[in-house]
């Protein structure tokens, strides 16, 4: 699938960069703290979203001012403009009526929106985002952030991958390695020091907790229960302050859901559910399935690698010490393995397998 890279120009002189993928009703996903259009759209990261996306909507997404392929500048990087910003884009993309998703800080952004432009907003999407940023939540939570904005300024300004790395792994702690590298190389190359922490400062101080009265749209929000960098009680408030809204918690750490994790599964569902997607057809049992090594297609290969030493013999002990991945991550690779091959049990995945002619070595 290729997405179509446009620009627009804000009332203020500033370029923004707004990508377009897929077909079908559309879907505006508002900007995170750092995106990057060309640097996401293959990432280990990001990918399995818009591949789900856009397989249902023509997804639209657009980097924030001051990163990616938008302008890179370094003043009224305001909640403010972060909305008008919002509004630019998608009359640009000519989005008559659309779904809108928020991710982190976008949700208030999209939350904003929503409140401003009811006839514009058909439905909306939060994942992992708040009504209050940092600096509303407490002294505590001020504490934090302020110290982190700070790290943002001199570690990375430093050049030392280490304090990029503990971001990446805040967002995601359950990532494997080259996710960590790959979010480690996106602080790095989507903006500047400064710029992120200018932004991440704005970010801190949002307070939309006032406008959630005022959505209009159906509105579903899920959050993982462990998240590090949005706490859990952040998407209870919304959920709580918009009218009506449906409130799902998915069983997670990772602030940006893996492709592994059976919190992905729960948040397809559930946006599938919400949004109308078209169900597919319920999975054959392996008994039913013909016996072809392409139903292995349906597996990443990390997956189809897991699958391959379950087949050999190895435990989970064995598989997490080969890959160097925690234990939990094996059986989370496995769980969305059985469900992907209808199976249920260790013994019918090895069935399954060698039925399919697969070869198996020893490790």
């Amino acid at each position: 699938m290729d997405q179509t890279i446009r620009f627009v120009t804000t009332n203020d002189g500033v370029k923004l960069a707004y990508a377009i993928s897929g077909e079908g009703p559309p879907l505006l996903k508002t900007a995170n703290w750092l995106n990057h259009l060309e640097f996401d759209w293959q990432s280990p990261v990001w990918r399995h979203w818009f591949d789900l996306l856009s397989q249902h909507h023509q997804l639209c997404r657009y980097d924030i001012r001051g990163t990616g392929l938008s302008d890179r500048v370094d003043s009224n990087l305001s909640f403010d403009s972060q909305v008008a910003d919002l509004e630019c884009v998608a009359d640009a993309a000519g989005l008559g009526k659309f779904a809108l998703l928020g991710i982190s800080q976008g949700a208030s952004v999209a939350i904003e929106y929503a409140a401003r432009h009811p006839e514009r907003v058909s439905h909306l999407v939060i994942h992992g985002g708040f009504a209050q940023g940092w600096a509303k939540r407490g002294p505590n939570s001020l504490r934090n952030g302020k110290a982190l904005a700070e790290l943002v300024r001199v570690g990375w300004g430093a050049g030392t991958p280490a304090f990029r790395r503990m971001f990446a792994e805040l967002l995601m702690p359950q990532a494997r390695e080259e996710q960590v590298a790959w979010l480690t190389e996106l602080q790095r190359r989507t903006t500047t020091p400064e710029i992120a922490a200018l932004i991440m400062e704005a970010s801190g101080n949002i307070d939309t907790s006032q406008r959630l009265a005022q959505v209009r749209a159906p509105t579903l929000v899920l959050h993982p229960r462990n998240d590090v960098m949005v706490p859990f009680d952040q998407g209870r408030v919304l959920a709580a302050g918009i009218p009506h809204a449906r409130f799902v918690e998915l069983d997670s750490e990772n602030h940006v859901l893996m492709e592994s994790e059976p919190a992905w599964q729960r948040f397809q569902d559930a946006v599938g559910e919400f949004l109308g997607w078209q169900r597919a057809p319920p999975r054959r049992r392996a008994a039913d399935a013909p016996q072809s090594g392409d139903d292995l297609a349906v597996l990443t290969a990390r997956e189809r690698e897991i699958l391959e030493l379950v087949a050999s013999g190895a435990g989970n002990q064995a598989i997490a010490a080969r890959l160097f991945i925690s234990e939990k991550t094996v059986r989370n690779h496995l769980t969305a393995v059985f469900d992907k091959l209808g199976v249920s049990s260790r013994s019918e995945a090895i069935v399954f397998v060698r039925d399919r002619g697969l070869a198996t070595r020893p490790h």
